[in-house]
Protein backbone atom coordinates (compact mmCIF):
# COMPACT_ATOMS: atom_id res chain seq x y z
CA UNK A 1 0.00 0.00 0.00
CA UNK A 2 1.09 3.41 -0.89
CA UNK A 3 1.51 5.69 2.36
CA UNK A 4 1.96 9.49 2.04
CA UNK A 5 2.10 12.10 5.11
CA UNK A 6 0.70 15.55 5.88
CA UNK A 7 2.66 17.49 8.33
CA UNK A 8 0.77 21.25 9.34
CA UNK A 9 -0.54 22.55 12.69
CA UNK A 10 -0.66 25.06 15.49
CA UNK A 11 -4.21 26.52 14.11
CA UNK A 12 -7.08 24.87 12.49
CA UNK A 13 -6.09 26.77 8.96
CA UNK A 14 -2.99 25.03 8.85
CA UNK A 15 -5.13 22.40 9.75
CA UNK A 16 -8.35 21.92 7.61
CA UNK A 17 -7.04 22.18 4.23
CA UNK A 18 -5.06 19.77 4.56
CA UNK A 19 -7.36 17.36 5.95
CA UNK A 20 -10.01 18.35 2.61
CA UNK A 21 -6.90 16.66 0.85
CA UNK A 22 -6.25 13.73 2.87
CA UNK A 23 -9.71 12.98 2.75
CA UNK A 24 -9.52 13.03 -1.39
CA UNK A 25 -6.57 11.30 -0.97
CA UNK A 26 -8.00 8.10 0.49
CA UNK A 27 -11.44 8.29 -1.72
CA UNK A 28 -9.94 8.18 -4.81
CA UNK A 29 -6.84 5.97 -4.67
CA UNK A 30 -7.35 4.25 -0.99
CA UNK A 31 -4.01 5.20 0.00
CA UNK A 32 -2.70 5.31 3.51
CA UNK A 33 -2.50 8.92 5.04
CA UNK A 34 -1.32 9.68 8.34
CA UNK A 35 -0.48 13.14 10.21
CA UNK A 36 2.22 14.38 11.72
CA UNK A 37 1.76 17.17 14.41
CA UNK A 38 2.38 18.91 17.22
CA UNK A 39 2.40 16.81 20.36
CA UNK A 40 0.54 19.58 22.47
CA UNK A 41 -2.37 21.90 21.29
CA UNK A 42 -5.26 21.32 19.10
CA UNK A 43 -3.39 19.20 16.19
CA UNK A 44 -4.22 15.44 17.42
CA UNK A 45 -7.79 15.85 18.48
CA UNK A 46 -8.53 17.75 15.09
CA UNK A 47 -6.90 15.04 13.08
CA UNK A 48 -7.97 11.77 14.38
CA UNK A 49 -11.57 13.56 14.52
CA UNK A 50 -11.71 13.73 11.09
CA UNK A 51 -10.01 9.34 10.89
CA UNK A 52 -7.01 9.96 10.65
CA UNK A 53 -3.80 8.07 12.17
CA UNK A 54 -1.77 10.92 14.14
CA UNK A 55 1.50 11.26 15.62
CA UNK A 56 3.13 13.99 17.55
CA UNK A 57 6.85 15.96 17.70
CA UNK A 58 7.93 18.32 20.12
CA UNK A 59 7.88 21.69 18.17
CA UNK A 60 9.69 25.12 18.86
CA UNK A 61 7.81 28.51 16.84
CA UNK A 62 10.07 29.79 14.60
CA UNK A 63 10.46 33.58 15.28
CA UNK A 64 11.93 36.87 13.27
CA UNK A 65 12.88 38.72 16.04
CA UNK A 66 15.21 38.07 19.48
CA UNK A 67 13.37 36.44 21.96
CA UNK A 68 14.24 34.58 25.79
CA UNK A 69 11.98 31.52 23.95
CA UNK A 70 14.28 31.05 20.89
CA UNK A 71 17.07 28.98 22.67
CA UNK A 72 14.80 26.40 23.90
CA UNK A 73 12.34 26.39 21.18
CA UNK A 74 15.90 25.39 18.85
CA UNK A 75 16.06 22.52 20.85
CA UNK A 76 12.25 21.77 20.61
CA UNK A 77 12.94 21.73 16.56
CA UNK A 78 15.70 19.95 16.81
CA UNK A 79 13.58 17.01 18.65
CA UNK A 80 10.80 17.53 16.20
CA UNK A 81 13.20 16.71 13.42
CA UNK A 82 14.65 13.58 14.83
CA UNK A 83 11.14 12.56 15.86
CA UNK A 84 9.87 13.01 12.48
CA UNK A 85 13.16 11.25 11.36
CA UNK A 86 12.51 8.12 13.02
CA UNK A 87 8.60 8.13 11.84
CA UNK A 88 8.98 8.75 8.40
CA UNK A 89 11.78 6.38 8.59
CA UNK A 90 9.19 3.26 9.92
CA UNK A 91 6.48 4.40 7.74
CA UNK A 92 8.12 4.89 4.46
CA UNK A 93 5.97 7.40 2.99
CA UNK A 94 6.21 8.24 -0.91
CA UNK A 95 5.60 11.50 -0.65
CA UNK A 96 5.28 14.50 2.64
CA UNK A 97 2.75 17.19 1.80
CA UNK A 98 3.01 20.34 4.12
CA UNK A 99 0.21 22.44 5.01
CA UNK A 100 2.50 25.18 6.95
CA UNK A 101 3.15 26.57 10.39
CA UNK A 102 6.04 25.65 12.25
CA UNK A 103 5.67 22.62 13.36
CA UNK A 104 6.00 21.83 9.68
CA UNK A 105 9.46 22.48 9.25
CA UNK A 106 11.41 19.24 10.77
CA UNK A 107 8.80 16.73 9.19
CA UNK A 108 9.94 18.37 5.97
CA UNK A 109 13.65 18.90 6.98
CA UNK A 110 13.39 14.62 7.93
CA UNK A 111 11.91 14.02 4.85
CA UNK A 112 14.74 15.36 2.70
CA UNK A 113 17.09 13.90 4.38
CA UNK A 114 15.52 10.72 3.99
CA UNK A 115 15.03 11.48 -0.25
CA UNK A 116 11.21 11.59 0.37
CA UNK A 117 9.73 14.03 -2.28
CA UNK A 118 8.02 17.17 -0.25
CA UNK A 119 4.95 19.66 -1.25
CA UNK A 120 4.30 22.49 0.79
CA UNK A 121 1.50 24.82 0.31
CA UNK A 122 1.11 28.33 1.02
CA UNK A 123 -2.10 29.98 1.91
CA UNK A 124 -1.68 33.84 2.45
CA UNK A 125 -0.84 36.09 -0.27
CA UNK A 126 3.21 36.34 1.16
CA UNK A 127 4.56 33.35 1.98
CA UNK A 128 5.59 32.40 5.88
CA UNK A 129 8.91 31.78 8.03
CA UNK A 130 8.23 28.14 7.95
CA UNK A 131 7.24 27.90 3.59
CA UNK A 132 10.31 30.05 3.12
CA UNK A 133 12.40 27.51 4.87
CA UNK A 134 10.32 24.32 3.63
CA UNK A 135 10.69 25.73 -0.17
CA UNK A 136 14.37 24.56 0.42
CA UNK A 137 13.12 20.76 0.76
CA UNK A 138 10.32 20.87 -2.01
CA UNK A 139 12.29 22.51 -4.68
CA UNK A 140 14.39 19.74 -4.85
CA UNK A 141 13.59 16.55 -6.58
CA UNK A 142 9.87 16.06 -7.60
CA UNK A 143 8.74 18.10 -4.96
CA UNK A 144 6.53 21.46 -5.66
CA UNK A 145 5.85 24.72 -3.99
CA UNK A 146 2.16 25.09 -4.38
CA UNK A 147 0.39 28.82 -3.77
CA UNK A 148 -3.05 30.15 -3.62
CA UNK A 149 -2.20 33.36 -5.18
CA UNK A 150 -0.33 33.85 -8.29
CA UNK A 151 1.35 36.76 -6.86
CA UNK A 152 3.09 34.94 -4.15
CA UNK A 153 5.40 33.37 -6.64
CA UNK A 154 6.98 36.67 -7.33
CA UNK A 155 7.91 36.60 -3.56
CA UNK A 156 10.56 33.70 -3.88
CA UNK A 157 14.42 33.49 -5.28
CA UNK A 158 14.45 33.41 -9.17
CA UNK A 159 15.39 30.14 -9.19
CA UNK A 160 12.61 28.49 -7.13
CA UNK A 161 10.07 30.48 -9.22
CA UNK A 162 9.69 27.80 -11.81
CA UNK A 163 8.73 25.14 -9.00
CA UNK A 164 5.69 27.29 -8.00
CA UNK A 165 2.20 25.94 -8.88
CA UNK A 166 -0.68 28.86 -7.58
CA UNK A 167 -3.63 26.58 -7.59
CA UNK A 168 -5.87 28.29 -5.07
CA UNK A 169 -6.50 27.06 -1.19
CA UNK A 170 -8.35 24.23 -0.74
CA UNK A 171 -11.53 24.20 1.73
CA UNK A 172 -13.38 21.78 3.35
CA UNK A 173 -16.11 19.48 1.90
CA UNK A 174 -19.50 21.01 1.99
CA UNK A 175 -19.12 24.51 1.86
CA UNK A 176 -20.13 25.69 -1.99
CA UNK A 177 -23.18 23.08 -1.43
CA UNK A 178 -24.01 23.97 1.93
CA UNK A 179 -27.52 23.91 2.77
CA UNK A 180 -29.00 27.03 4.87
CA UNK A 181 -31.75 25.06 6.23
CA UNK A 182 -30.01 23.13 7.98
CA UNK A 183 -27.77 26.34 9.17
CA UNK A 184 -30.73 27.85 10.34
CA UNK A 185 -32.03 24.69 12.44
CA UNK A 186 -28.82 24.58 14.01
CA UNK A 187 -29.31 28.01 15.17
CA UNK A 188 -33.07 28.02 15.92
CA UNK A 189 -32.58 31.05 13.90
CA UNK A 190 -36.60 32.28 12.35
CA UNK A 191 -37.42 32.08 8.45
CA UNK A 192 -37.23 35.92 8.37
CA UNK A 193 -33.73 36.22 10.76
CA UNK A 194 -31.18 38.03 8.85
CA UNK A 195 -28.01 36.71 10.01
CA UNK A 196 -24.74 38.21 10.21
CA UNK A 197 -22.17 35.59 11.22
CA UNK A 198 -18.48 36.70 13.25
CA UNK A 199 -15.69 34.74 12.48
CA UNK A 200 -12.77 35.53 14.28
CA UNK A 201 -11.07 31.48 13.57
CA UNK A 202 -10.87 28.40 15.26
CA UNK A 203 -9.47 30.46 18.55
CA UNK A 204 -11.80 33.45 18.14
CA UNK A 205 -10.20 37.15 18.15
CA UNK A 206 -10.30 38.87 20.95
CA UNK A 207 -10.38 42.39 19.19
CA UNK A 208 -13.47 40.98 17.42
CA UNK A 209 -14.95 40.37 20.00
CA UNK A 210 -14.51 44.17 21.78
CA UNK A 211 -15.73 45.09 18.67
CA UNK A 212 -18.88 43.52 18.66
CA UNK A 213 -19.20 43.75 22.27
CA UNK A 214 -18.86 47.51 21.93
CA UNK A 215 -21.45 48.28 18.63
CA UNK A 216 -23.64 44.72 20.07
CA UNK A 217 -26.84 47.01 21.04
CA UNK A 218 -26.87 48.52 17.44
CA UNK A 219 -25.77 45.47 15.13
CA UNK A 220 -28.80 43.40 16.50
CA UNK A 221 -31.47 45.80 15.53
CA UNK A 222 -29.95 45.01 11.85
CA UNK A 223 -29.19 41.67 12.88
CA UNK A 224 -29.23 38.53 14.67
CA UNK A 225 -25.58 38.05 15.91
CA UNK A 226 -24.10 34.65 15.56
CA UNK A 227 -20.37 34.93 16.64
CA UNK A 228 -18.13 32.25 17.10
CA UNK A 229 -16.20 33.56 20.03
CA UNK A 230 -13.69 31.09 20.63
CA UNK A 231 -12.15 29.64 23.70
CA UNK A 232 -11.03 32.30 25.69
CA UNK A 233 -12.83 35.43 24.90
CA UNK A 234 -13.95 36.38 28.05
CA UNK A 235 -17.68 36.67 28.91
CA UNK A 236 -20.03 39.28 26.74
CA UNK A 237 -23.45 40.33 28.33
CA UNK A 238 -26.33 38.64 27.02
CA UNK A 239 -28.25 40.40 24.61
CA UNK A 240 -31.60 39.42 22.19
CA UNK A 241 -30.23 38.36 18.89
CA UNK A 242 -27.08 37.62 19.67
CA UNK A 243 -26.15 34.06 20.20
CA UNK A 244 -22.27 33.46 20.81
CA UNK A 245 -20.74 30.11 20.29
CA UNK A 246 -17.05 28.92 21.45
CA UNK A 247 -16.71 27.11 18.38
CA UNK A 248 -18.84 26.07 15.24
CA UNK A 249 -17.01 22.79 13.98
CA UNK A 250 -19.63 20.48 11.99
CA UNK A 251 -22.30 22.81 11.38
CA UNK A 252 -20.16 25.73 10.16
CA UNK A 253 -21.08 25.41 6.69
CA UNK A 254 -24.83 24.91 7.06
CA UNK A 255 -24.68 27.76 9.03
CA UNK A 256 -22.39 29.83 6.50
CA UNK A 257 -24.48 29.57 4.33
CA UNK A 258 -27.45 30.91 6.12
CA UNK A 259 -25.83 34.11 6.90
CA UNK A 260 -26.65 37.20 5.00
CA UNK A 261 -22.83 38.53 5.90
CA UNK A 262 -20.04 37.59 7.72
CA UNK A 263 -17.44 39.77 9.77
CA UNK A 264 -14.02 37.78 10.23
CA UNK A 265 -10.36 38.26 10.25
CA UNK A 266 -8.39 37.40 6.97
CA UNK A 267 -6.71 33.84 7.78
CA UNK A 268 -6.04 32.24 4.99
CA UNK A 269 -9.01 28.98 5.58
CA UNK A 270 -11.68 31.68 6.40
CA UNK A 271 -11.71 33.70 3.54
CA UNK A 272 -11.60 30.85 1.55
CA UNK A 273 -14.53 28.85 3.08
CA UNK A 274 -16.72 32.02 3.00
CA UNK A 275 -15.57 32.58 -0.91
CA UNK A 276 -16.75 28.41 -1.53
CA UNK A 277 -19.99 29.76 0.30
CA UNK A 278 -19.85 32.92 -1.87
CA UNK A 279 -20.52 35.24 0.75
CA UNK A 280 -19.87 38.78 1.27
CA UNK A 281 -17.47 39.78 3.78
CA UNK A 282 -16.21 42.45 6.32
CA UNK A 283 -12.52 41.70 7.15
CA UNK A 284 -10.67 43.08 10.12
CA UNK A 285 -7.54 41.72 9.66
CA UNK A 286 -4.92 40.95 12.19
CA UNK A 287 -2.31 43.55 12.50
CA UNK A 288 0.79 44.63 14.64
CA UNK A 289 4.04 43.58 16.11
CA UNK A 290 2.51 39.98 16.21
CA UNK A 291 2.15 39.55 12.46
CA UNK A 292 3.83 39.72 9.46
CA UNK A 293 1.32 41.38 7.87
CA UNK A 294 -0.38 38.53 6.03
CA UNK A 295 -3.74 38.96 7.33
CA UNK A 296 -3.39 42.76 5.99
CA UNK A 297 -2.43 41.63 2.13
CA UNK A 298 -5.25 38.50 2.49
CA UNK A 299 -7.94 40.97 2.64
CA UNK A 300 -6.93 43.79 0.63
CA UNK A 301 -6.70 40.90 -2.55
CA UNK A 302 -10.49 40.48 -1.67
CA UNK A 303 -10.82 44.08 -1.49
CA UNK A 304 -9.93 44.64 -4.90
CA UNK A 305 -11.96 41.66 -5.99
CA UNK A 306 -14.92 43.38 -4.86
CA UNK A 307 -15.35 40.84 -2.37
CA UNK A 308 -14.95 42.80 0.58
CA UNK A 309 -14.85 45.78 2.79
CA UNK A 310 -11.79 46.21 5.07
CA UNK A 311 -11.72 48.02 8.06
CA UNK A 312 -7.61 49.24 8.03
CA UNK A 313 -5.37 49.31 11.32
CA UNK A 314 -6.29 52.50 13.05
CA UNK A 315 -9.97 52.81 11.76
CA UNK A 316 -11.65 49.54 14.25
CA UNK A 317 -13.75 51.50 16.63
CA UNK A 318 -17.33 50.49 17.21
CA UNK A 319 -18.73 53.40 14.67
CA UNK A 320 -16.20 52.27 11.70
CA UNK A 321 -17.74 48.76 12.24
CA UNK A 322 -20.94 49.81 12.58
CA UNK A 323 -20.65 52.04 9.69
CA UNK A 324 -19.40 49.36 7.69
CA UNK A 325 -22.18 46.75 8.68
CA UNK A 326 -24.95 49.38 8.18
CA UNK A 327 -23.87 49.99 4.80
CA UNK A 328 -24.09 46.49 3.46
CA UNK A 329 -27.31 45.82 5.48
CA UNK A 330 -29.09 48.64 3.62
CA UNK A 331 -28.02 48.01 0.45
CA UNK A 332 -29.03 45.30 -0.94
CA UNK A 333 -27.29 45.46 -4.76
CA UNK A 334 -23.86 46.11 -3.20
CA UNK A 335 -24.25 42.59 -0.83
CA UNK A 336 -25.10 40.46 -3.87
CA UNK A 337 -22.31 42.15 -6.35
CA UNK A 338 -19.75 41.38 -3.67
CA UNK A 339 -21.43 37.80 -3.01
CA UNK A 340 -20.54 37.62 -6.95
CA UNK A 341 -17.45 38.15 -6.74
CA UNK A 342 -16.38 36.25 -3.74
CA UNK A 343 -18.16 33.28 -5.62
CA UNK A 344 -16.09 33.34 -8.36
CA UNK A 345 -12.96 33.41 -6.28
CA UNK A 346 -14.45 30.06 -4.70
CA UNK A 347 -15.96 28.89 -7.21
CA UNK A 348 -12.58 26.86 -8.69
CA UNK A 349 -12.06 23.42 -7.15
CA UNK A 350 -8.45 24.12 -5.77
CA UNK A 351 -8.37 20.53 -3.83
CA UNK A 352 -8.72 18.84 -7.10
CA UNK A 353 -5.99 20.83 -8.85
CA UNK A 354 -3.85 20.26 -5.81
CA UNK A 355 -4.97 16.78 -5.92
CA UNK A 356 -3.88 15.52 -9.55
CA UNK A 357 -0.15 17.63 -8.69
CA UNK A 358 0.31 15.03 -5.93
CA UNK A 359 -1.22 12.14 -7.42
CA UNK A 360 0.96 13.10 -10.59
CA UNK A 361 4.44 13.14 -8.69
CA UNK A 362 2.85 9.84 -6.97
CA UNK A 363 2.78 8.17 -10.20
CA UNK A 364 5.99 8.98 -11.28
CA UNK A 365 7.31 7.97 -8.24
CA UNK A 366 5.91 4.61 -8.82
CA UNK A 367 7.05 4.51 -12.20
CA UNK A 368 10.47 5.14 -11.52
CA UNK A 369 10.53 8.80 -12.36
CA UNK A 370 8.30 8.57 -15.81
CA UNK A 371 5.19 9.98 -16.69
Amino acid sequence: MVNVAFTGGGTGGHIYPGLALASRLKEERGYRVFWIGSASGMDRSIVEEAGLEFYGIPAGKLRRNFSPKNASDLFRVLAGFFAARRILRRERPALLFSKGGFVSVPPCAAAFSLGITVFTHESDYSPGLATRINTRFAARGRGRIITAYPETAERFPPGIRERVLALGNPVRPGFKNANPCQGRIFLEAGEGDRILLVLGGSQGALELNRLVEAALEELTKLYLVIHQTGPSSGDIPAAPRYRPYCYINRELPGVLAAAELVLCRSGAGTIWECAAAGKPMILVPLAGSGTRGDQLENARFFERAGAALVLPPGGRGAAELLCAVRTLAEDGERRLAMAASSRRIGEADCGGLILRALLDALDRNENGGKP
